[in-house]
């Protein structure tokens, strides 16, 4: 390959000297500068002096400089075409080498499609047969189910405790107390300790549920109020302006009516 580009290069500067000599010699005969060749043709003067000098360093592509001989051919009168003829610009070389390409893969092709038939074969044939022996390993072996022990968790008394008061109450220490003046009813209630809790207002059902240790709320009503707590310890209770009071004992299940009207009473808390 090095010898072909080596010898075809030199092929090139031959017949560019060759070519170039003729036309500087047709050129001079008729008394025609290059600027006038330049301005004919519309190729620099400089590319049209490299041509008559063959100095292939300073031209392009081959196949450029085919074309520029033609035009300063036809521009002093000559065949261009017939002229730049013999100018070699590669395309034969081109050709040789792309046949030998094409050639060569036509002769790998077949082989490349054999061995990738050969390891496609392999490969279902090894996927089979692991199926085949995973399939007959889980016929013979019995199926094997662990053994798991499992263990409810038994609350202990605080735990218990803690529970009954996040549950509503079935049973409760009912008090009811009530106003002397028949003002309306305002409640303050105080959490010491987390407690659930169910206030109804003017028989409406206000709030229901568990509320954290901290907690302060208060709750008016028109004719009376009631407060159920089921940690009865954990709840202090400020009724109208009297002092507050804690509303029964820890853990104890206690409900306090808070009426207006005395008539709605029932014995004093």
């Amino acid at each position: 390959m090095k010898y072909n580009k080596s010898h075809f290069h030199q092929e090139q500067i031959e017949k560019l000297e060759e070519l170039g000599s003729r036309l500087h010699e047709f050129r001079t005969q008729q008394s025609i500068t290059l600027e006038e060749v330049a301005q004919k043709t519309r190729i620099q003067a400089r590319l049209l002096r490299a041509i008559e000098e063959g100095d292939l360093d300073e031209l392009p592509e081959p196949v450029y400089i085919k074309g520029f001989i033609k035009r300063f051919a036809d521009a002093l009168g000559l065949n261009g075409t017939e002229f730049a003829s013999t100018y070699p610009t590669g395309e034969g070389l081109k050709l040789i080498r792309s046949s030998w390409r094409h050639m060569r893969a036509a002769q790998l092709r077949p082989l490349h499609l054999y061995l990738l038939y050969i390891f496609l074969v392999i490969g279902a044939v090894n996927s089979l047969s692991y199926l085949v022996k995973r399939s007959a390993i889980q016929a013979i072996q019995p199926l094997e189910i662990p053994e798991q022990t499992y263990q409810l968790p038994i609350p202990n008394n605080a735990q218990q405790i803690e529970q009954k008061q996040k549950i509503a109450p079935s049973k409760a220490t009912n008090v009811t107390q009530h106003s002397q003046d028949g003002k309306p009813v305002q409640v303050e209630v105080i959490l010491k300790a987390e407690s659930w809790i169910r206030v109804v207002v003017d028989g409406n059902k206000e709030f229901e549920g568990v509320l954290p240790e901290g907690t302060q709320r208060t709750w008016v009503a028109k004719e009376k109020l009631s407060v159920r707590a089921g940690n009865a310890g954990g709840v202090v209770v400020a009724y109208n302006d009297e002092t507050a009071k804690q509303l029964g004992a820890p853990g104890e299940v206690q409900e306090v009516t808070f009426a207006a009207n005395p008539s709605l009473s029932n014995p004093s808390y």
